[in-house]
């Protein structure tokens, strides 16, 4: 569990984002869907740059959910088509920059192409020492959780562990985010209130910020804001005011 602490502007090691809106940002300008995500982009880089300034370590982008595959099949091929496009196009700079790529959920539903894509961009960061930006795509944190569990009982069935070693460190660690800290801080764009399947598990003790931003809107002034809302909270984890202001006296 993160340790307590009152309001002492700290900066969230790790901040997750919830990237919504893209589609009626698109409808309000008379576009089509893709052209939404494609706008999206630059959000995505104002973010990230917003995020590198505040010294956040892990910034982790929720890009493609197991429900998205439900969409209409020309939204989806344009969005692998986008996915690959991008990285092609910013990796040379996020590797400049020291930035190490990473991504969770089940790529192996993604087109050849855009694996190949994701594979390269990940391997060719991998030693990079800068903010860690992890791509959640194809992903579904019940399916995550699903598939700790698996792992966990064939080790116990296997004889590897028993079951007094499950913990919460042990189930942790057979997670797609393991040696990643758990995010404490959460935003959402675009005025939803949902958490939409998205790192069910890592978030028991997350902050959460919602905007009614659309996410091709939302700048690194609006990053900004979430970062300043986030320091100006007291993060108690069961404690109370007065135990928290003992503690660091």
């Amino acid at each position: 569990m993160p340790q307590p602490n009152s309001k002492t502007g700290n900066t969230p090691t790790h901040v997750a984002i919830i990237m919504d809106g893209n589609g009626r940002w698109a409808s309000n300008h008379g576009k089509d869907r893709i052209h939404g995500h494609n706008s999206g982009v630059s959000s995505v880089r104002e973010v990230l740059t917003a995020a590198q300034k505040n010294n956040v370590k892990y910034l982790t982008l929720y890009t493609f959910s197991t429900e998205n595959w439900n969409r209409p099949k020309e939204e989806v091929d344009g969005l692998m088509n986008l996915f690959a496009k991008t990285i092609a196009n910013e990796i040379q700079e996020l590797h400049e920059n020291k930035v190490k790529i990473n991504f969770i959920g089940n790529t192996s539903l993604l087109p050849e192409f855009a694996r190949e894509a994701l594979n390269s961009a990940s391997e060719y960061t991998k030693n990079n020492t800068g903010i860690v930006l992890t791509l959640a795509l194809s992903y579904s944190s019940r399916q995550e959780i699903l598939e700790a569990t698996k792992k966990i009982a064939l080790a116990v069935k296997e004889g590897k562990i028993s079951e007094d070693d499950i913990d919460e460190t042990l189930f942790s660690d057979n997670l797609s985010t393991a040696g990643i800290p758990d995010p404490e801080l959460i935003i959402r764009t675009s005025g939803e209130f949902r958490i939409s399947n998205f790192l069910l598990w890592q978030i028991a003790y997350s902050e959460f910020y919602f905007t009614d931003t659309l996410w091709p809107d939302f700048k690194e002034k609006d990053f900004q804001l979430a970062i300043d809302s986030f320091q100006n909270r007291e993060r108690r984890f069961g404690k109370t005011s007065q135990q928290l202001k003992q503690s660091i006296t």
